[in-house]
């Protein structure tokens, strides 16, 4: 399995950014999805993460109503749209699979114990 995140880079508060993960090697579909991020000295804190048919997700709440993850199965990526990125929102930025063992399940962990895989992370700053 291999996830592939990219999209990340230096940007300005206010801006927006959307970061992709590409994943090969395994049943996308039968995967919910997950991003996360780490800030310098801190844990990998829950981002966003979304059912294996994309129908729901979830938000940390410093994030609610300004990012959206979203994916496509038959593309095998998952999206985070992150728009007016603040000073904050600086990490690098994980996605992660969670394999669901039920077809059609709403469950999207928000733990990062739960994740499977993960991919090899993509930087983001925004400056002030």
């Amino acid at each position: 399995v291999q996830l592939v995140e990219s999209g990340g880079g230096l940007v300005q508060a206010g801006d927006s950014l959307r970061l992709s993960c590409a994943a090969s090697g395994l049943t996308f579909s039968n995967y919910a999805m997950g991003w996360f991020r780490r800030s310098p000295g801190q844990a990998r804190d829950f981002v966003a993460s979304i059912t294996m048919s994309g129908d729901l997700s979830s938000y940390a709440e410093s994030v609610k109503g300004r990012f959206t993850i979203s994916r496509d199965n038959a593309k095998n990526t998952v999206y985070l749209q992150m728009n007016n990125l603040k000073t904050e929102d600086t990490a690098v930025y994980y996605c992660a699979t969670y394999y669901n063992y039920y077809v059609g399940s709403y469950y999207r962990p928000t733990c990062p114990d739960e994740y499977d895989y993960w991919g090899q992370g993509t930087q983001v700053t925004v400056s002030s």
